[in-house]
């Protein structure tokens, strides 16, 4: 199943539901796997608009539920803006594991003190490297930051964010209850095309939302401050914060809050937006140019890179850059010409020093016959 929008000036501009197995349109639920992330930072962001939080005061201040294990390092330098940024020094790595239908989920102390890992190994929520001192995906950091807004609202993170983030913004078909028991909804395919059962997730903010291809819309015009109306929870000065770097790979910005940088824009900005992806095959990917406001949603089932892969050719298209987040495939893209300008070369050079030698010899002779 997928659905994709194409956005531009802040406007839907075309949209797509083939091929689909199932009827699909725009309403139809996806899960959003990481991409949930994106909409937890935007709730946090909210807290630190009211006053509620400060961004750079340690986490521990407002935790209630949570004690980071004590080690090497020191936890008052894990601020909110470092978890946010995936800078706080955790190195848990986390992708979080499914449950099924018939599980119940455990509350989010519990998850804190035993996360269940997408890997099925053990994992420890805990401060591994120096907070700042580099950048490093932490599924756990996000679990965090779900226990730091239940612990200062007093309400459970889906709760909370329903009323104060998904609903003032006419996010209606969003939502953070379980996939399998809501209408409309995108089945669960693997990656032969099997239908399997959907799933359900303990760390909401990291992983547990679902919505529809419109609702992504709505919050794409939220972001880019669109005009007619629309109603916006952030300030642009909250919302321009979100998409200032903070984390860095090989010294290029790739990181806000909350926020994945795909690749510098002509302005001097960043293409912005979330990726997803989870079992047994969920891939979600939103962009946004904020130069022109264009952007581009795409959601699907039944495959691990597709929305992925569609972003990173729209990132390409838009910016002449390929994005971070498939720096690979961009090598890789690389390799075979690279590859045939190098046997071009050393075909060339083998040519230029065999003619060398043919006219080396042929003055020798020449010379000897003179003699």
């Amino acid at each position: 199943n997928i659905a994709i929008v194409l956005m531009r000036e802040g406007e839907v501009f075309a949209e797509t539901f083939e091929p689909s197995v199932d009827s699909v349109d725009r309403d139809t639920r996806f899960p959003l796997a990481s991409m949930s992330k994106w909409f937890a930072a935007y709730g946090v962001m909210q807290l630190v608009q009211a006053g509620t939080i400060d961004l750079d005061a340690p986490v521990s201040t407002y935790l209630k539920q949570l004690k980071l294990p004590v080690g090497t390092f020191n936890n008052d330098s894990v601020t909110v803006r470092r978890l946010l940024s995936h800078t706080a020094g955790l190195t848990d790595g986390l992708g979080f594991g499914d449950y099924t239908a018939d599980e119940t989920l455990p509350s989010t102390d519990a998850s804190l003190r035993q996360p269940r890992a997408s890997s099925g190994g053990a994992a420890t929520i805990a401060v591994g490297q120096a907070p700042g001192s580099a950048w490093k995906y932490s599924g756990g950091g996000y679990l965090v930051l779900q226990a730091l807004v239940e612990d200062v609202t007093g309400r459970r993170f889906a709760e909370w964010m329903q009323r104060a983030v998904l609903d003032p913004l006419g996010m209606h078909r969003s939502s953070y209850a379980f996939i399998g028991g809501l209408d409309n909804a995108s089945k669960s395919y693997d990656s032969a095309g099997k239908q399997l059962a959907s799933y359900q997730y303990a760390a909401a903010a990291a992983t547990g939302l679902s919505a529809s291809a419109h609702d992504l819309v709505t919050f794409a015009q939220a972001q880019l401050h669109a005009e007619g109306g629309r109603p916006q929870l952030l300030s642009p000065s909250n919302v321009e914060a979100m998409r200032q770097p903070h984390g860095r790979m090989f010294g290029a910005g790739i990181w806000g809050l909350g926020v994945m940088l795909y690749a510098p824009t002509s302005s001097g900005a960043f293409v912005f937006g979330h990726d997803g992806s989870n079992t047994p095959a969920i891939n979600s990917s939103m962009r946004i140019n904020p130069d022109n406001g264009d952007a581009i949603i795409v959601l699907v089932t039944g495959n691990k890179t597709l929305a992925s892969s569609i972003g990173y050719e729209w990132t390409l298209w838009q910016t002449g850059l390929p994005d971070f987040l498939m720096f690979d495939r961009a090598i890789s893209s690389a390799i075979v010409p690279l590859i045939l300008g190098l046997v071009c070369i050393a075909v060339i050079v083998a040519f230029v020093h065999v003619r060398q030698r043919r006219m080396e010899r042929a003055v020798v002779g020449f010379e000897e016959r003179q003699t």
